[in-house]
């Protein structure tokens, strides 16, 4: 053995590790949307289950991290070998992976412990062992006496490329091509692989001579100090910030669209390629241009929180994701320039990871549990502003030490109308969006004109943030109210009209409380928003009900506030399926919604997810089912599969229909109910008609009906305005196994919303 390793032999090093940590990285992330998405039908297809997973998958990244730092302190080079192989092959024959018995249904409260739980039972130990490897590998690296061992952090970059490819092709690739038991075999063989190169890894390492790494450290390295606690504690925070933006940035896009990996995988994809830009020799976007595009960004979010209501598709991911990428790009950009020195490496990739667990359970546990609305989006944004280095010498310092009065009273000016409803509130709520938007604009001047501290440039992000909060997009007043499966909100119209129960962007249920002459509504609530008689929903109960003549017996899976319990008549019964005990609070207080008050008094309904419920109920007894369970535009999918409409179907009664809900903005769910009606030998008619009375909140909808013959569905069958549809045979039928989001939304974009 010499000591000065060969050039093929450093060319061999070189190609295996990144090799290895290419591919630890590539299983590493693509396991997370993997196994999620096997987990989702347990929770109702909630983006909170996303959050939850993130949490864990960030906290056992911290417990591999903390692995390997320990495993290095040994003065043995084989144990820690021999010690992560026996690691990884006892993890393998955990494999492939599953949801372990006895997790198969989920308990009625604390869902984020027991979804936890889930997930550290059935994929803790081989999750665990990948995160190590990262760190791990690399110190390795270093001791091999590679020419480039001094600073191995080129490799977190090659890891986060792996990590990148690896996330953009899941909804791209795997996702619309393979079933999830194939998506599991594949990932499962590739466990097998790394294996192998981790072996290689060590063999090389074993190899290398004793005191390789030591030769090969220059004087500075050799004697650098270590790294201070402020400075620890720095990197804590500067990784934290990011973290919890990334999940409150996914739960705000994906509460809209879907709880799907295509939209969780995005956001995580740009925060990755951030890790693999800032840790270039020479980054592409020098570090010095994303502070100058921080304060823009923060700014730029800020005016999309303010714009709010219903954005079109693109600028919503656009626009969020663009500004969490840049704000990301800063807060990294700090930790790459502060990094300390190669025999500190695995202390940095502990506090490093230890932030992101902190930003990860502030925003995935502690938020939803502590606010009734989503707080910690603009919190975060507000700290992102702490994320930059302290600034130089202010420019123009005689206005500057003016800044913190002119500040409190531009605060109070702007915050005090809000508590009353006079004409300046009137005149600043009219105008709010420029109003909030310049305060957000004025903490961007402040940095790139004045070069600012970032403590003036946090302050006048809080006061845009209370202005926003003061002054909300929607029109009426608004409560909130906020469980595990999103944030409700009820909106009471100008005048006490109308009283909106919104999710997110979407409308699930309106109530008119006042006729137009301002007189209170008496009797019998009418069904309005998408249940009004003449809609989708409303003609489809009506025909069904006509065509049995007798009273119907009626499932319905979701219940928002309540409405339809008052398209009932007397005689029947009706059964209702909701899995969020809050939504039914809210619907059955008075001072919000008087649906179930007047018409179902005595409502009790069925809690859980409905595919676990209403699996439960006797066959052959429903003649109609509704199936109306979409959080926001957020579809719970396993809602909507070929195995869901057999349960539907085995419920029927003989001459039996079921009725879908499918209005969408975002994505186009007509064709895929028909698919999964046709591969269940059922036949289907779609209804998607503008009604024209939007301000009289009665909506358009979008509504499939299924039966197993023509007469069962009465006069919808030669109805005008229901269409008879044939399955599209080139389009892929949902399973439990397989669905293919990014398709819909390509068919929404494609045809325009009906």
């Amino acid at each position: 053995m010499t000591s000065e390793p060969s050039a093929s032999r450093n060319r061999l090093v070189l190609v295996v590790y990144t090799a290895a940590i290419f591919v630890s990285a590539l299983l590493l992330f693509s396991v997370q949307p993997l196994f999620t998405k096997m987990v989702l039908p347990r929770l109702g297809g909630s983006p909170a289950v996303w959050s939850v997973a993130m949490v864990f998958f960030q906290s056992l990244l911290l417990g591999g991290y903390a692995y390997a730092h320990l495993l290095m302190k040994l003065n043995s080079r084989v144990v820690p070998i021999v010690v992560h192989l026996v690691l990884l092959v006892i993890a393998l024959l955990t494999l492939p992976l599953s949801i372990k018995s006895g997790w198969g249904e989920p308990p009625t409260s604390g869902y984020a412990i027991w979804l936890l739980g889930l997930f550290v039972v059935s994929i803790g130990l081989p999750f665990f062992a990948l995160a190590a490897n990262n760190p791990l590998l690399q110190a390795w690296f270093v001791r091999t006496g590679h020419p480039n061992g001094p600073d191995p952090y080129f490799l977190y970059a090659s890891s986060n490329i792996g990590s990148f490819l690896a996330l953009l092709s899941y909804p791209v690739l795997l996702e619309p091509m393979f079933t999830l038991r194939t998506q599991n075999l594949i990932w499962t063989g590739g466990y097998g692989l790394l294996i192998v190169l981790i072996a290689g890894c060590g063999v090389l390492l074993l190899r290398s001579p004793a005191n390789a790494g030591a030769l090969n450290m220059s004087a500075d390295d050799a004697n650098a100090t270590a790294p201070s606690w402020p400075q620890r504690a720095r990197w804590v925070f500067l990784a934290a910030v990011p973290s919890g933006l990334l999940i409150a940035v996914t739960a705000h896009i994906s509460t809209d669209v879907a709880a799907a990996p295509l939209l969780w995988v995005l956001p995580l994809s740009l925060y990755l390629l951030t890790w693999v830009l800032v840790f270039q020799s020479r980054p592409l976007l020098p570090h010095k241009w994303m502070l100058l595009a921080q304060p823009l960004a923060i700014a730029g979010v800020v005016i999309l929180l303010a714009v709010g209501g219903e954005q079109n598709l693109l600028l919503t991911l656009g626009g969020h994701q663009l500004c969490f990428f840049i704000i990301a790009m800063a807060c990294h950009g700090e930790l790459a320039r502060t990094r300390p020195a190669a025999k500190y490496l695995t202390g940095f990739y502990v506090a490093l990871s230890f932030g992101g667990m902190v930003g990860g359970l502030f925003a995935g546990l502690i938020a939803p549990f502590t606010f009734s609305w989503v707080a910690e989006y603009p919190i975060l944004l507000a700290l992102a502003a702490l994320c930059r280095p302290p600034g130089g010498a202010e420019r123009l310092p005689r206005w500057s030490a003016w800044y913190w009065p002119f500040l409190a009273v531009l605060a109070v000016a702007l915050i005090a109308p809000s508590w009353s409803a006079g004409d300046i509130f009137n005149w600043l709520d009219d105008r709010r969006v420029w109003m909030i938007g310049a305060v957000g604009v004025l903490s961007a001047l402040l940095a790139l004109a004045l070069n600012a501290n970032r403590w003036k440039i946090f302050a006048t992000v809080v006061v845009a943030l209370v202005v926003l909060r003061a002054y909300p997009s929607d029109d009426g007043r608004v409560e909130t109210v906020r469980s595990f499966f999103g944030v409700h909100k009820i909106v009471v119209t100008p005048n006490g009209q109308y009283h909106v129960l919104m999710h997110g962007t979407t409308i699930h249920g309106v109530e008119k409380f006042r006729n137009d002459d301002g007189t209170p509504v008496t009797g019998r609530p009418e069904p309005i928003s998408y249940y009004h008689k003449d809609g989708g929903i409303g003609q489809a109960i009506t025909a069904i009900r006509e065509r049995k003549g007798a009273p119907l017996k009626v499932a319905v899976i979701g219940l928002g506030s309540g409405t339809l319990t008052c398209a009932s008549v007397p005689g029947e019964d009706w059964r209702f399926f909701e899995i969020d005990q809050s939504m039914v609070d809210t619907a059955r207080d008075p001072k919000y919604f008087t649906y179930i008050q007047n018409c179902e008094p005595n409502l009790k309904p069925v809690i859980g997810d409905a595919r676990l419920t209403f699996a439960k109920e006797p066959d052959g007894v429903y003649d109609l089912i509704i199936v109306d369970a979409y959080s926001s535009d957020a579809i719970p999918i396993h809602l909507a599969t070929e195995e869901a409409m057999a349960i539907y179907k085995e419920k029927l009664a003989p001459q039996g229909a079921v009725v879908m809900h499918v209005s969408n903005r975002h994505l186009e769910l007509s064709s895929v109910v028909v698919g999964i009606a046709d591969a269940n030998d059922m036949k289907s008619w779609v209804y998607s008609e503008d009604s024209g009375r939007d301000n009289e909140y009665i909506f358009s909808t979008s509504v499939v009906v299924s039966a197993r013959e023509e007469a069962d569905v009465g006069k919808l069958a030669s109805s005008d305005v229901w269409t008879e549809t044939e399955a599209d045979e080139k389009q892929r039928v949902w399973t439990d196994d397989y669905s293919n989001v990014l398709g819909a939304v390509y068919r929404r974009l494609r045809d325009g919303e009906q």
